[in-house]
């Protein structure tokens, strides 16, 4: 039942993902979502988000920011980045994932997504076939309909959690 919002992988934090590792195993695009993935909730761009993006960008990775937010939210993220992205974009709607990768000319097969809510970011990449990493969200300051969510988050990350857990041991 709840299987489908798993994700691939879940993580304390985007900064602690082994991007060269998953390049040399042929991911060549990271699409990110923003706010509480990458920084906490409605801040700019710090150093060490530019620091990652440098990283990436030297690795050769091609990346797109994907965001509910509104364009001058993810625009101003963007200013120091320089990345492709997309705004309003109605995750988990599997369009703007495509359209993502369309940016990036990379594929389903080669592309990660990484981001911090499971009913919204993981959920949108499982539909469309995309590896997908959850992570914690760096700040507990949030809008109330994400705090509701969280609530039904734990829910499932309880049994994602038993289930590897049962994996590991078998």
């Amino acid at each position: 039942m709840f299987r489908k919002f798993f994700p691939d992988e879940y993580l304390d934090s985007t900064y602690l993902i082994d991007f060269e590792a998953l390049y040399k195993n042929g991911y060549r695009g990271v699409i990110f979502d923003i706010d509480n993935t990458l920084v906490p909730h409605g801040e700019p761009a710090d150093e060490r988000a530019e620091a990652l993006f440098k990283r990436l960008k030297n690795t050769g990775f091609q990346c797109c920011l994907l965001s509910n937010n509104q364009y001058e939210r993810v625009s101003s993220f963007n200013r120091n980045i320089q990345v492709h992205f997309i705004e309003n974009a109605h995750k988990p709607s599997r369009k703007n994932y495509r359209k993502a990768m369309e940016l990036m000319g990379t594929t389903l097969e080669n592309t990660v997504f990484v981001g911090d809510q499971l009913f919204t970011d993981v959920y949108g990449a499982k539909r469309t076939g995309i590896y997908n990493i959850l992570v914690k969200p760096i700040h507990p300051k949030e809008e109330i309909q994400i705090v509701l969510k969280r609530k039904l988050e734990k829910i499932v990350l309880y049994f994602y959690k038993k289930e590897q857990r049962k994996r590991k041991n078998s």
